[in-house]
């Protein structure tokens, strides 16, 4: 007989995982950042606050925050205006893609979304908002667009053929001032639609959109929480924390100057790592885009960077290396070495015995580099990292897989590939030849990612699709072939199409019941069944509360199944109903959320620690069958229901499951109260 013995931390993680899933299966979360104070609403006893393009209240009366985003009310994101229109008693929020919401006293939301779907071959941007009453003026890249804010409507649009960047009444005139134009100005009783109505009066006059010094001040002292910034390029979830990085370019103000940063999620908590340390160093740190986590040590982490390599112990900055002290070599740019404002470092990861790797990007010889558990480096370059006698552009996402294999990939279209590195025995293998299984040569222009499935085979995310190199491939050099997965039509044609053909794939996440979790550039999230032949969902900005089409990075919490997704417009996530299973489910390890299921509550019944695709029943005390299935990974999903699809009765209901053998074993109880 064996017994099995399972440690009090096990047990104590477990519980803080099951009393931290106050959502469910299905159920979105935002994870947004409100550091930037930029605009301050004044409104009685409230604060309405714009914060780096998001949305909070703050109420003096209690000293109570509110956020607002997709989740819990508004229909968009990354908000450019707001501003109070004190007769409707409304907030209009101008969002950047010309969507508008507005938000009444009462925390209620009207979306007016006419203009944003408004087809014009006009520029439609909107450069500012003025009220005047009930009325809500658009200055935009044609001319205006008055709202009706109380009755949440389009009022008119008045053509001018040129830019407005403010507007104003004063009298019985309306002006209309113009950065490029001058100052134009109509009376209210003419016909505001006849542009010929609009006269020239004057030169323009800059007028300055400052916020109120002491709301300003009494805002920057408020803590809503969240990141400090929404830009994830890169995230990897390791020891119940989702680690990020922030990248070289900046989506939000889409520059290539972007501050470096890791920013760190626990639960709700975030921590940061410093990150002003410039004058110590000398080189600005830009541009982050790796983290390796010590095995040993979970404090003791590494960061590459634009500007090489760092070191950080408990989030603090302890050594950086670049060519100065280290043989990293600097980008090589028309034949000329730069310095050590470009020492590219963007995939690290540790080994099975403890060393660190690193790829030090675009160099006249370096490429592979390890770094030892005394700190030492040595030089494993490889001839395969190069092309026209300069290393590889942008060798990243590195990471370790199950064969204790180094996978990476170059995400640039002068050399794609997907590589393996064998740190044990030194042999890296590339592939970088994209011929799939029917012997055609696919156009690939970049390797964005990769992933390791259940299976261990490696997926891996290409401009042209999602493509599959099977274990057995692996060490054929000269004749490997990748797998464009087929999936029938069904439709009597005897015909197929490869999966998700010809979409930008840059991200890819293995859930715990083997499903394919593909994020896509423009075209949002897609989630592919185990067997690669459904497409179970596809989420996007506008079916969904996923923050942006675009995705950069994709992580999953394996324990609770939240599925994490790095977008340019910040870090949103979606609990799914799969987790890692457990080999040995117990009343331990094993439970149910909600549990106890109290009055009222109506959403699905999720139970977690189980064994892989097992099959599941739900039985009453005495033994009868209520509902059945088969887990999902390590998850099984009830709605609470019995066979006849009526709510079950209140009670203290068994989750039972069968092993290999066909024996039946309680693994855990679900009460339920009416």
């Amino acid at each position: 007989m064996t017994i099995k013995r399972y440690s009090l931390s096990l047990v104590l993680f477990f519980s803080l995982v099951a009393t931290a899933l106050a959502g469910g299966v299905g159920t979105w979360k935002n994870y947004l950042s409100y550091n930037n104070v930029q605009w301050v609403e004044e409104v009685g006893n409230k604060l309405y606050v714009l914060a780096s393009n998001s949305l909070y209240t703050y109420n003096k009366n209690d000293q109570s925050i509110k956020t607002y985003d997709k989740v819990n009310g508004l229909n968009d994101t990354d908000i450019h205006f707001i501003a109070w229109n004190k007769t409707a008693r409304r907030l209009v929020i101008i969002y950047a893609d010309n969507n508008i919401d507005l938000l009444d006293d009462r925390g209620n939301v009207t979306n007016l979304p006419d203009y944003y779907l408004k087809t014009s071959m006009a520029d439609k941007t909107i450069y500012g908002i003025d009220m005047s009453g009930v009325y809500c003026y658009l200055s935009t890249g044609f001319g205006l667009v008055k709202l009706n804010v109380a009755k949440t409507e389009i009022t008119d649009s008045y053509n001018l053929s040129f830019p407005i960047n403010y507007s104003y009444i004063e009298g019985n005139y309306i002006y209309a001032a113009s950065q490029s134009n001058g100052l134009y100005r109509a009376a209210l009783s003419d016909n505001l639609l006849d542009k010929n109505n609009w006269t020239n009066v004057g030169g323009y006059v800059e007028r300055p959109r400052t916020v109120d010094a002491t709301l300003l001040a009494q805002a920057k002292i408020l803590s809503p929480g969240g990141p400090k910034r929404n830009t994830f390029i890169w995230t990897s979830f390791h020891n119940n924390r989702l680690y990020s990085t922030g990248g070289n370019y900046d989506p939000i103000a889409k520059n290539w100057e972007n501050q470096g940063i890791v920013q760190v999620l626990q639960g709700d908590d975030w921590d940061f790592f410093e990150d002003n340390f410039s004058t110590r160093t000398g080189y600005p740190y830009i541009g982050t885009k790796a983290v390796a986590i010590d095995p040993r040590n979970s404090n003791h982490v590494y960061v590459g960077a634009r500007t090489g390599l760092y070191e950080f112990m408990s989030g603090k900055m302890v050594a950086f290396y670049n060519k100065d002290n280290s043989i990293l070599q600097g980008a090589m740019d028309r034949g000329r070495e730069l310095g050590n404002d470009y020492v590219l470092v963007y995939g690290l990861a540790y080994d099975s015995e403890g060393n660190l790797w690193v790829l030090n990007n675009q160099t006249k010889k370096e490429n592979l580099i390890r770094v030892s558990k005394d700190g030492q480096m040595t030089s494993f370059s490889k001839p395969e990292l190069m092309k026209d006698g300069v290393g590889l552009s942008d060798m990243s996402q590195m990471r370790l897989d199950s064969h204790n294999l180094l996978w990476f990939c170059n995400d640039h279209w002068i050399q794609p590939g997907l590589f393996s590195y064998d740190p044990k025995n030194d042999k890296l293998n590339a592939y970088t030849r994209f011929i799939n299984e029917d012997g055609t040569n696919v156009d690939i222009r970049a390797v964005h990612c990769w992933a390791e499935d259940l299976d261990q085979n490696i997926w891996m995310g290409t401009t042209a699709g999602p493509m599959l190199l099977q274990r057995s491939q692996m060490n054929e050099q000269e004749n490997y072939r990748f797998v464009q997965v087929k999936v029938p039509r069904n439709d009597g044609t005897n015909l197929a199409d490869y999966l998700l053909a010809g979409l930008d794939i840059t991200a890819i996440g293995i859930d715990g019941g083997g499903r394919k979790w593909f994020g896509t550039k423009d075209n949002g999230v897609y989630l592919i069944s185990a067997d690669n032949m459904k497409q179970l969902q596809h989420f996007t900005a506008s079916n969904s509360n996923l923050l942006s089409n675009n995705i950069l990075s994709i992580s999953l919490n394996e324990v609770t199944g939240e599925v994490f997704f790095a977008t340019d417009q910040g870090l949103c996530s979606y609990m799914s109903d799969a987790t890692k299973p457990i080999e040995s489910p117990n009343d331990e390890i094993t439970y149910a959320y909600p549990n106890p299921v109290k009055p009222g509550y109506t959403g699905l019944i999720t139970i977690v620690g189980l064994a892989m695709n097992v099959d599941v029943k739900i039985v009453t005390t005495n033994g009868t069958l209520v509902a059945e299935g088969t887990s999902n990974g390590g998850s099984f999903v009830w709605d609470g229901k019995d066979k006849n699809g009526k709510r079950v009765a209140s009670g203290v209901y068994m989750v039972q499951t069968a092993d290999e053998n066909g024996d039946n074993g309680t693994v855990c109880k679900v009460a339920v109260v009416n």
